[in-house]
């Protein structure tokens, strides 16, 4: 395997993480740690947002070039002790030299890296079935030949990529730096987004317990597993259904079945039937992935490289809301500075996600006991000071501050994201989800149900809830709206929004962890109300497919808080109950909920890893072993200098060809769907259907009509469409034969043809005419 490779990226990382130090401690300064865990992440965010913005004017080394003197400049500015510089002597300001759990961040991350490295040795390759990896290689092999941003969209040629490409410019970024091809940086980068993420839920996590003066190495651990190798219950599910007697078997099996995409064959067919990615697949019409099996399959995709910016954000509204009053000038520097910054950047990372860090930063003032309004008048707050309102009303004027805050800050990010959001972004609209689509009961829990569980139990605790009929009199309301309205997630959720707020907002022992658990619910309950109409898939197939990755990172770290603080504390909440036995009853609830989460990463990993080859991180070595006579036609095209165009059959997906078949070849998520253009970044005049999502149907089908009509239509037809997309090469393998039957170019003059075996001809076009 290529080991040097793995120590250069981790000594990068570590020169990174290095650099970013003073610039997290900083941003974190009212945290325990001040910032341990997220040094990396915020080198990321600052050499990326320079490299992006400067990537417009230039791309490639002056991009990172300008990022790491960007970078280099704060660490300083932020890093050293001025006072100390005036007497002509270095040293660093205090709070920012490294603390040892530091050190232990570090080792998190480089086992969290060597896991990844070792899983995708033994499956390097970038396969386009099952999962966007033809996408998110062929964005980064476009960025790799690009010289300005944003870059020529390999599957749209002569238009910029209408997609969110920031964690494939970071990955781009980091190629260069180190010097790696992008067939190994494709799985270099994914190993170093794992394990950022993770390291930043550990740091996270017991930055949370420290601010409680809970032991934090415990919760820091607990987030680690949560995040990184915990998943959902459906695997202990079918153990547990296999485990049971005949009659209940089969009936249990049913009513999971009727619940979920399962056929009651597949809950029952036990660990032997056992398949990876079936535990992704639970609510009908959508994707409930979490991190372990997005890791384990291998996208490098928008939903996972965004997730470690979205802990950063909970790590600065962390900070926010630790920050005291009287700090006004930090609380404004976090909120209308660090914030937007962050999002700025998320946007073209995952926009899904760039939401959330405003959601986070409206619960860390709305639920913090802070005053939100000298954040944006100190009049107005004097004024409600010189008040003596109603508490009711005092808790209203500090939501409307709260969400004041939150608006100028959003339109702030947003300025910053502006260019982005108005290109790639532009076309999407909210709609609302029928009664009829939403999740049932069921569903949730084999989703959601360890980290219910979880937060349940650790709010009940906190809140001392020895009155059972209030608590049983709202379950029934919402109850009966989920059975009147269809919307099960009232129940699953909503005493948590209402249990977490009353507990934040009151004098009860909780901290940001709690802050966490609402952000999580929020997330859960509006994708049952709400859903981005899109054409990524039917419905809201998309909605909750990346909203669910961001609800599992936020869970995640408040599980990993709150499960050890639920096992420790005794609390005012079981005085009935000797000391003793409430310590084991916690200790079983916190034992069976990891064991419940475990099992998937055994199975998986088991199978992943049995009758592994030789390892290896080149993504394209595949194609050599796969497809031999294609593979030296891929290379003729990956040698070629610049962005020329590309003409090849597009992958239609659902659309009919020219002969009216359905669906016409050669489709989507297969070997012949735009290998050319995935594999090397030379745009295609029409690439996958996913164009359709990202232009609309009318621009992308003009585009298949006219390949189509290049490659069957007559000479004047041929030469006009290579005119008007200013092909340069002509690609005849096997997907333009199974779509078109025998292709030739008889009466076209100025095409030759450059390479030629007997899978593909790749046709050099000069100057089209017709041969009169």
């Amino acid at each position: 395997m290529e080991y040097g490779l793995v120590v250069r990226w981790l000594v990068a990382y570590g020169v990174l993480a290095a650099l970013g130090r003073p610039v997290a401690a900083r941003l974190c300064s009212t945290l325990p740690g001040r910032g341990v865990g997220f040094a990396l992440p915020t080198a990321l965010v600052v050499v990326g947002t320079v490299g992006y913005w400067v990537g417009h004017l230039t791309f490639g080394p002056a991009a990172l070039a300008a990022g790491l003197l960007a970078l280099v400049a704060l660490a300083l500015l932020t890093g050293l002790d001025r006072d100390a510089l005036r007497e002509r002597r270095l040293e660093l300001v205090h709070g920012v030299r490294p603390p040892r759990r530091s050190a232990e961040a570090a080792v998190v991350f480089l086992v969290a890296f060597a896991f990844v490295v070792a899983v995708r040795a033994v499956d390097p390759a970038v396969y386009p079935l099952g999962g966007e990896k033809f996408l998110d290689f062929g964005l980064l092999k476009t960025l790799d030949r690009a010289t300005v941003l944003p870059p020529e969209d390999m599957w749209f040629a002569n238009e910029p990529v209408a997609y969110y490409y920031g964690g494939h410019l970071l990955t781009e970024l980091l190629s260069d730096l180190t010097g790696t091809a992008p067939r190994f940086a494709y799985n270099l980068s994914l190993a170093g987004f794992y394990a950022t993420l993770v390291s930043a839920a550990y740091g996270l996590a017991g930055a949370v317990a420290r601010e409680r003066a809970d032991a934090w190495r415990p919760a820091a651990l607990a987030a680690a597993f949560f995040v990184g190798i915990a998943s959902n219950l459906v695997t202990v599910s079918r153990l547990v259904v296999a485990a049971l007697p005949g009659g209940m078997q089969a009936d249990l099996a049913a009513a999971i079945a009727a619940r979920s995409r399962y056929s009651t064959d597949a809950v029952l067919g036990g660990i032997d039937s056992f398949s990876y990615w079936t535990a992704s697949r639970v609510i009908p019409g959508t994707i409930n992935e979490f991190p372990l099996f997005a890791w384990l399959n291998g996208d490098l995709h928008a939903h996972m490289m965004g997730t470690p910016f979205l802990l950063l954000g909970a790590a600065i509204a962390f900070a926010l809301y630790r920050t005291p009053p009287r700090d006004l000038r930090r609380r404004r520097t976090l909120v209308f500075v660090a914030v937007p910054l962050l999002a700025g950047l998320q946007t073209v990372i995952d926009t899904w996600s760039m939401p959330s860090i405003f959601g986070l930063l409206f619960l860390a003032v709305a639920l913090g006991s802070a005053d939100p309004w000298p954040i944006l008048s100190r009049r107005v707050a004097a004024w409600r000071r010189a008040r003596d309102d109603d508490p009711l009303v005092d808790e209203l004027g500090h939501l409307v501050g709260a969400i004041g805050v939150t608006a100028v800050a959003g339109i702030l990010g947003a300025a910053l994201a502006l260019p982005f959001l108005l290109g790639a972004a532009s076309g999407r609209e909210v709609a609302i989800l029928a009664a009829a689509e939403r999740t049932s009961l069921p569903g949730l829990l084999l989703v959601h149900g360890a980290f219910l569980v979880v937060f349940y139990a650790y709010l009940l605790d906190r809140l001392a809830v020895d009155r059972v009929l209030p608590l049983v009199i709202g379950v029934a309301i919402l109850g009966l709206l989920a059975a009147t309205a269809n919307l099960a997630v009232a129940v699953a959720v909503g005493p948590l929004l209402a249990l977490g707020w009353a507990a934040c907002r009151t004098d009860r022992p909780v901290g940001f962890e709690t802050v966490l658990i609402v952000a999580g619910a929020g997330l859960v309950g509006i994708v049952e109300l709400v859903y981005v109409k899109e054409q990524a898939g039917p419905l809201r197939m998309n909605t909750v497919f990346k909203t669910y990755m961001q609800v599992w990172v936020l869970w995640g770290v408040a599980a990993g808080a709150a499960l050890p603080a639920f096992v420790r504390w005794a609390g005012d909440r079981t005085p009935s109950i000797p000391g003793t036995r409430s310590r084991w009853l916690r200790a079983a609830l916190a034992v069976a909920v990891v064991l419940a989460t475990v099992p998937y990463a055994g199975l998986a990993l088991s199978s992943h890893f049995a009758g592994a080859a030789e390892p290896t991180l080149d993504a394209t070595r595949f194609v050599e072993r796969d497809h031999p006579d294609e593979a030296p036609a891929i290379a003729y095209v990956d040698d070629l200098s610049g962005q020329p165009t590309l003409l090849s059959a597009p992958a239609t997906g659902r659309y009919p060809g020219p002969g009216g078949e359905y669906p016409a070849p050669p489709g989507m998520y297969s070997w012949d769907s735009s290998p050319a253009a995935s594999l090397t970044g030379v745009p295609t005049v029409a690439g996958w259907h996913h164009e359709v999502g990202y232009r609309g149907a009318e621009a992308y089908l003009a585009r298949v009509r006219d390949v189509d009509a290049a490659y069957t239509g007559s000479p004047e037809r041929t030469v006009a469409v290579l005119e008007r997309y200013d092909v340069e090469y002509v690609w005849v393998g096997p997907a333009e034969r199974a779509r078109y039957g025998s292709v030739t170019f008889d009466g076209v003059d100025g095409l030759t043809a450059v390479f030629q075996n007997e899978a593909v001809t790749i046709y050099r076009v000069d100057d089209p005419q017709v041969d009169r």
